[in-house]
């Protein structure tokens, strides 16, 4: 089954580790083919994979030569190949390429990655191409898509997330050098975006309420990838320092090497003010062997139990503190916590299995559609 995935490709996070996920684990049960917007990062990771990328021209929807340009291209590349599926990711993409799929006959997968409430002009723009089939990153998704696709059958297809690898000898003191943190430190980590709903300034006001508990670091990783966002990193360092907790946190900036931090760190903490649709970065947490605190809400009632994190109400940074607190003093539950969370990362996100079933799912929509268009 030849699958091509239309994106755009100008950012780095969670999609972009699923299509990563696709090229290194498909073969045997997709054959995935990447179709972008923007020769970044992603591209070149892509590439780096074995991954088929056919570049587009860049494309800005403000921009709407760019749009019928990048369309065309598109439209060249499906009645140049033959594709068995097109999946686009994210409403942004499905707006502005669903229609070239259609007019290719190839059935057609919008991939649902966000929480959607019909309002923005992205989803207000999808809602004139409606797919065959959405997929949607939790179940928690899934009950969103009804907004924008009210008669669209749905499937849950969580995203394959590769396991860690193992630290070698010496690594973990290694990497706690780079970042300036004692052998002996409970480092808390929060890797994601930079993104202010993320609840790093929770997290910061938590860990302030910790000033007097020795033997901790919070270490932040994420870059700005954002003009906003680099002014958010700022004033998220300012915080911490009038926090009085300057010296007890690293800014790791934007890193290729997540697992490997992960796997010298001991606690993920992600305080999220929103919502995740689900929550990628506590599943490589997990496969990295941390336990996760995080917001209970969204994807991550669907991630994290009681085997292998903590859920606090989102926006109580003193409840926060409280479980944090008890997790730096508490070695044995730390332990715990750590010893069940990658089992728990590969029942949810094993990347062969969960790759199998999207194959399956979409063999089974394809099925479906030809026998509907005949």
């Amino acid at each position: 089954m030849r699958v091509l995935h239309v994106y755009s490709g100008n950012l780095f996070g969670g999609i972009e580790s699923i299509l990563l996920a696709m090229a290194r684990h498909g073969a045997g049960a997709i054959d995935s083919d990447f179709a972008l917007c923007f020769d970044g990062r992603l591209a070149q990771e892509l590439r780096q994979a074995g991954g088929r990328v056919h570049m587009l021209p860049e494309t800005r929807a403000s921009r709407p030569l760019t749009v019928r340009r990048s369309r065309e291209a598109l439209g060249s590349l499906l009645r140049r190949e033959r594709f068995d599926r097109v999946i686009c990711h994210a409403a942004w993409s499905h707006a502005i390429f669903a229609g070239r799929a259609r007019e290719a006959d190839v059935p057609l997968v919008f991939w649902s990655h966000d929480v959607m409430t019909g309002r923005p002009w992205t989803e207000r723009w999808a809602r004139r191409t409606p797919p065959d089939l959405a997929i949607c990153a939790s179940d928690f998704t899934a009950a969103s898509v009804r907004a924008v696709f009210a008669d669209v059958p749905t499937a849950t297809i969580y995203a394959p997330v590769e396991p860690a690898a193992p630290l070698e000898d010496g690594d973990r003191r290694r990497v706690r050098r780079e970042l300036g943190t004692e052998d002996d430190s409970v480092v808390i980590v929060q890797a994601s975006r930079s993104d202010p709903w993320k609840g790093h300034a929770i997290l910061v006001d938590a860990l302030g309420q910790l000033r007097d508990v020795p033997g901790w670091t919070w270490w932040q990783i994420g870059g700005a990838q954002r003009a906003g966002e680099a002014t958010f990193l700022r004033a998220l360092s300012r915080a911490a320092d009038l926090a009085g907790i300057a010296d007890r946190v690293r800014f790791a900036g934007e890193r290729r090497d997540v697992p490997r931090l992960l796997s010298a760190a001991d606690i993920h903490c992600q305080a999220n003010t929103r919502p995740e649709p689900f929550g990628i970065a506590f599943v490589e947490a997990l496969a990295a062997g941390l336990p996760v605190v995080t917001s209970a809400m969204g994807g991550a009632l669907e991630i994290v139990d009681a085997s292998c994190g903590i859920l606090v109400d989102a926006g109580d940074s003193t409840a926060l503190a409280g479980e944090l607190r008890g997790l730096i003093g508490d070695r044995a539950r730390r332990a715990s916590l750590a010893s069940a969370a990658p089992a728990r990362a590969r029942a949810l996100c094993d990347p062969r299995r969960q790759i199998q079933r999207l194959g399956d799912v979409l063999a089974a929509m394809a099925a479906a559609t030809v026998a509907m268009r005949a």
